[in-house]
């Protein structure tokens, strides 16, 4: 079944506008506790509850107040932590016992977009089934409980302080940071109470960026998905380190000593190649269909099994526990270790990071020695609603054509778009001009057989 509102991580929009509205969120939140509770009470006895965190856009504090009002309508009663990191939420959702987490975030979108996102009572991302459910119940009537059943809020003042604790307890008891300068860049967002403390009371020098939110710069010119800002911090400054976190702390790029970016697929086979050498990998390593082809190659050149699910950590999350495996993540930064935690978290994937740099005594750069990334060539073709691209003969043939010609150095990969009337055209190769002639081949077609519709 195709889901009304949720897409690939909660429910998200432009403020303001359907379904990002008090209204909407008010609805939510009933409809949620309703699916919920309905799976086992978790909380003191009498009622469900959940946690409810945010990150630092100013809407959250409209969203937040109308979620609570749905949760309560519904017999539900509501935990509130204030700003904290997404992985902080599904963190004390489990420790808690509670039925279910809460995050007000668009994560790396501006601070006019936001989104409502949850986790179930273990600290996992919903799967489908339960999404779906919630849908249902929004669109059915929503009679408020009697006043002796409605719930009731409460704060969790020890909300950052309790995470910070949870962070640092995956890091080895016998290892420290001392020595390390390091720059954390907050992105104005949900990890600034928290990030800074982590790599200090682990002995590093810490030098902050992006930690001065004021609901209106969230991503702003700072963090993950803006990663010449800690670049420039990090030489500027004479660094070991650079850590780039996004809006709401689940993603994560670093930046090296000598100013080298290393993107998530690099932090991904660097912690992979790190645990394998240990015999601590646990499997092998899961990635995206947008994983870069170098990856892959990389890791089967030393005997890893490498798989690749949908783009989104949700699939990244549910391929790995199809398969018994621990370790996955995406290109973006996303890096999920679940002998660590429940849910991708950019600071402890920064701490295994900095683990394996301590352990084997070389710089992050040297770590990806090994790897030899593939040029991607992007290209976004407007269709007209409805098409298949898959459907078309003409496309199938250029697409078998490019593959043949490219061999095992290459790949193709035709993607949908499910928020724009787009199909997302990549091509890759080791070689940038192949990839670029395919690439261009390709969306050519794909623009003839959309127009000829």
């Amino acid at each position: 079944m195709s889901r009304k509102y949720f897409g690939t991580d909660g429910v998200r929009g432009l403020v303001g506008e359907y379904p990002i509205t008090p209204e909407f969120a008010m609805k939510l939140g009933y409809a949620a506790g309703r699916v919920l509770a309905a799976a086992g009470k978790r909380g003191d006895g009498e009622h469900a509850a959940v946690l409810v965190g945010k990150d630092t856009r100013v809407s959250g504090y409209l969203l937040e107040a109308a979620l609570q009002a749905g949760f309560n309508a519904a017999g539900v009663d509501v935990y509130l932590t204030g700003p904290l990191p997404t992985p902080g939420v599904a963190y004390l959702t489990r420790a808690l016992r509670l039925s279910a987490g809460v995050v007000i975030s668009a994560s790396h979108n501006p601070y006019y977009d936001n989104g409502i996102k949850f986790f179930g009572a273990g600290g996992k991302k919903l799967p489908d089934d339960v999404e779906l459910a919630i849908e249902a119940a929004i669109d059915e009537a929503q009679p408020c409980v009697g006043s002796k059943q409605l719930g009731k809020a409460r704060r969790v003042s020890d909300a950052a302080g309790r995470y910070i604790e949870f962070c640092k307890s995956t890091f080895p008891n016998d290892f420290d940071l001392r020595g390390l300068k390091l720059v954390i860049d907050c992105a104005h967002g949900a990890t600034y109470q928290v990030a800074p403390h982590v790599f200090h009371e682990l002995g590093a020098e810490v030098i902050t960026i992006g930690d001065k939110p004021n609901g209106f710069n969230i991503n702003e010119e700072v963090g993950a998905t803006h990663v010449e800002t800690i670049r420039k911090a990090v030489l500027a400054e004479g660094a070991d380190y650079g850590i780039a976190l996004d809006g709401d702390g689940d993603r994560l790029i670093m930046v090296d000593g000598d100013g080298t970016i290393i993107d998530g697929d690099m932090l991904l086979f660097a912690v992979a190649r790190y645990r394998a050498e240990r015999g601590t990998l646990g499997g092998g390593v899961v990635g995206t269909l947008m994983t870069n082809l170098g990856v892959e190659n990389g890791l089967k050149a030393r005997g890893i099994a490498f798989a690749r699910a949908k783009v989104g950590d949700r699939y990244v999350l549910e391929k790995l526990q199809e398969n018994g495996w621990v370790l996955g993540g995406e290109g973006s930064g996303h890096l999920l270790s679940l002998d660590r935690h429940s849910t991708g978290d950019g600071i402890i994937s920064a701490l295994q990071v900095l683990e394996a740099v301590i352990e084997q005594g070389k710089t992050l750069s040297a770590l990806c020695d090994e790897l030899t990334l593939s040029t991607q060539v992007l290209k976004n073709v407007r269709i007209a609603k409805g098409f298949d691209c898959h459907a078309s003969s003409a496309i199938k043939a250029k697409v078998t054509e490019a593959e043949t010609a490219m061999g095992s150095e290459g790949r193709v990969l035709l993607r949908p778009s499910g928020t724009e009337p787009v199909v997302r055209v990549m091509v890759e190769h080791t070689d940038a001009g192949v990839a670029s002639r395919w690439g261009e081949a390709i969306a050519q077609i794909v623009a003839s057989e959309a127009s000829a519709e």
